[in-house]
């Protein structure tokens, strides 16, 4: 086996770099693909990519591709490749596989085929076959669906080979490691490096971007010391030859560190965080590299000027995103004394700046003269690239964008209108709830065109999300506007500024909704019906509660006594809690969130002795659905509540309420038993129910009694049927 196929995956983006690497480790690049790369190359190649490759996810050795139009052929295909020289009898194996096509809608399911096809192929006549090991199988299978053809080859890898081995440990907002060294490289060191220039990352955080700069200095292979790969029990592994590789690593380690140290580099971290600092020491410890790093807890302001000789350094940094009003105030300061100080400390040097608020990089007073747009895990991000010098200095721009705005009013006469129909509101609305025993409740919602607010009042603190305004309005006015009401809303409430929390909501795609926005870590107890509940108004869009379901809740509570419960996208879990108060006999609560898994099984630990009966998972809904139930999967009461539209790369397919919402009805009906009922909801304004459901189920919509007091200006706000059995 001369010449082989690969397919070489990395974080999307980094195609065009990790093309450029491959060359250098002695592959054949033939073309990028969406986050990975394919190659022809030999074993040694291959094995010189999983140890070497600074960018690279996974090594694939391509077998084929097989026509996968319909689960049979794909069936057919796999079955006909020639496992027995990949995978012993007496050995085990699992699949990964990826992707999906109309036909093949479910990964699970696209797995088992694949799984199905490799044993039948290798089944002997005594009934002997390879057994499927999900956790240490002797050979991985990779298996890529696009379109109507799956790739199918051998992950030659192991685990990720962004995981270097030395960090057990991470900061806030972790860069990846590969991630690491393509700023690393898009900034130049490796060159600046060879020049025996130095380095300084004034926000080192967990010193990734440290380690991998000192590795890169002293031509450390990126796989040094990983124990596992995906290829020491294939049956094509070449052992000498990977022990050549690896004596050749060691080789080049010894020479790189004596040169790192003849030339005399510089690598310097510095944090105003003394735990991050600590978190950076034990990485650097891990990685044998505690000698090759210099860490110093300094805030960014007392930066240090640079005391080598060398005419060109590189600074590096990673500054907080800003992702709270708060935070997003700090950020222009932030910024302009980073510039300030790299300016002042370190003239000629370069300085690489990677955020996710690309706009406050007109704050640092200097002329970036190239960006590059990546991606932080899901989050967009640039990578800046400045020189510091007086050819590249410009005046600080002090920025007014969304999210930054200073409550003051500008017009007397609008803002009294708003204080005058808050002050109203709570009159109204708070004795309502204050009779109904309910502690968190909406008090404005957009009542008045001019202020596009929702204003929820949760026991004496206020979440406020600003509706992006259409545009045909002017931004300005837009952000005039929200800063007369942040200046309004507090004195009309009865609160202090500091009790109030500032959003803006807009249409959120797959996981946006779960993602992390800040990391406060606020949370607190509210009171609903008898049940106590975890909220957090900073930390994510959403706070933990959808106040629009609270008769929703309530209902289920009522309704619950001495029956079984299944809560699908169960979000917190809050419906689950209700339904556990209400002495539900036993429950199940599926969502594919692990945050909201674990903030579900608080929230029954708040409310009973004994959470045993009720069980919270992490799963995706639309994979769990689609396999056939088994007879302990039937529940007297169900509730389902699913996003509009979700591409989220966790969940086995694309889902979009409108086109599948009768197939999760009908999946979800096949688990509720001949008297139970479904309590179906969702918020799509223009959702529509398939009338062929009408036909099969007996289908009553209840909205309107789902609709409380503080939710009646919208009735749009969500729509919801009670749905059961015929007969």
């Amino acid at each position: 086996m001369s010449e082989l196929s690969f397919f070489v995956t990395c974080p999307k983006g980094l195609e065009y770099l990790l093309e450029e690497e491959l060359k250098a480790l002695g592959m054949e690049p033939l073309r990028n693909a969406p986050a990975g790369v394919w190659a022809n190359g030999s074993l040694a190649a291959g094995y010189r990519t999983c140890l070497w490759s600074r960018l690279a996810n996974r090594v694939i050795l391509h077998l084929a591709d097989v026509d996968a139009t319909s689960a049979d052929r794909m069936l057919g295909g796999v079955t006909d490749l020639p496992w027995e020289d990949h995978i012993p009898v007496t050995g085990s194996f699992r699949v990964n596989f990826v992707g999906q096509n109309d036909e093949i809608r479910n990964t699970q399911f696209g797995a088992q085929r694949v799984k199905d096809g490799v044993v039948d192929r290798l089944r002997t006549a005594s009934g002997q076959r390879p057994s499927v090991d999900a956790k240490d199988p002797d050979v991985t299978v990779s298996a890529r669906l696009h379109r109507g053809v799956l790739s199918v080859g051998i992950d030659l890898s192991g685990d990720s080979l962004h995981k270097r081995g030395y960090r057990t440990e991470k900061g806030a907002a972790p860069l990846k490691e590969n991630l690491a060294a393509a700023l690393l490289i898009r900034a130049g060191w490796p060159a600046i490096a060879e020049s025996g220039g130095p380095l300084l990352d004034p926000m080192c955080g967990s010193g990734t971007l440290l380690i991998e700069a000192a590795m890169m200095a002293m031509d450390l292979a990126p796989g040094r010391k990983r124990e596992r790969w995906g290829f020491t029990r294939w049956p094509g592994h070449d052992p000498e030859l990977w022990l050549s590789l690896r004596q050749e690593a060691e080789s080049r380690a010894y020479e790189g560190r004596q040169a790192f140290e003849h030339k005399g580099i510089v690598i310097e971290g510095s944090d105003a965080d003394q735990k991050v600092l600590s978190i950076a020491r034990n990485n650097l410890q891990r990685a044998g590299l505690t000698d090759a790093v210099c860490l110093e807890q300094r805030d960014i302001t007392e930066l240090r000027e640079a005391s080598h000789e060398s005419t060109i350094g590189l600074v590096i940094v990673n500054p907080p995103y800003g992702e709270r009003l708060s935070e997003r105030k700090a950020l222009g300061p932030l910024y302009r004394s980073l510039g300030e100080a790299v300016k002042q400390s370190c003239p000629g040097w370069r300085l690489a700046l990677f955020t996710g608020a690309p706009e406050y990089g007109k704050s640092l007073g200097l002329r970036s003269y190239k960006q590059y747009k990546l991606f932080n895990g899901k989050l967009p991000a640039q990578l800046l690239l400045f020189t510091i010098d007086e050819a590249s200095s410009r005046a600080p721009r002090e920025l007014d964008v969304p999210g930054e705005v200073t409550p003051r009013v500008t017009n007397e006469e609008r803002a009294a209108m708003l204080r005058n129909r808050l002050k109203k509101n709570l009159k109204t609305i708070g004795q309502w709830a204050r009779k109904q025993d309910i502690g968190c409740y909406r008090i404005y919602d957009a009542d008045m065109p001019e202020f596009a607010l929702a204003i929820d009042f949760y026991e004496g603190r206020v979440h406020v999300q600003e509706y992006v305004a259409p545009k045909s309005v002017d931004e300005r006015a837009a952000r005039e506007r929200l800063a007369e009401a942040l200046a309004v809303i507090p004195e009309a409430l009865g609160i202090e500024p500091e009790d109030m929390v500032c959003k803006q909501r807009q249409r959120q795609a797959g996981l946006n909704q779960y993602e992390k926005r800040a990391a406060s870590g606020e949370f607190f107890n509210i009171q609903e019906h008898g049940c106590v509940l975890k909220v957090n108004l900073k930390d994510y869009l959403d706070t933990g509660l959808f106040l629009d379901h609270r008769p929703v809740r309530h209902w289920i509570q009522q309704h619950a006594r001495g029956k079984r419960f299944l809560n699908l996208f169960c979000y917190t879990g809050a419906a689950t809690v209700h339904a556990a108060v209400g002495g539900a006999s036993r429950s199940l609560s599926l969502d594919m969130s692990n945050t909201y898994v674990k903030w579900a099984q608080e929230n029954l630990g708040l409310n009973l002795k004994d959470v045993s009966r009720h069980r919270v998972e992490q799963a995706d809904c639309l994979e769990w659905l689609a396999e056939k139930p088994t007879p302990d999967q039937r529940y007297d009461l169900i509730f389902m509540d699913p996003p509009t539209f979700s591409n989220s790369a966790r969940m086995a397919g694309v889902l979009d309420i409108q086109r599948d919402h009768a197939k999760l009805i009908r999946q979800a009906m096949q688990r509720l038993t001949s008297e139970g009922t479904l309590i179906f909801s969702n918020n799509f304004r223009r959702f529509k129910l398939d009338d062929d459901l009408e036909q099969a189920y007996a289908i009553e919509e209840v909205t309107a009694s789902t609709l409380d007091k503080d939710f009646q200006r919208n009735a749009r706000i969500h729509r919801c049927w009670h749905i059961q059995h015929k007969n």
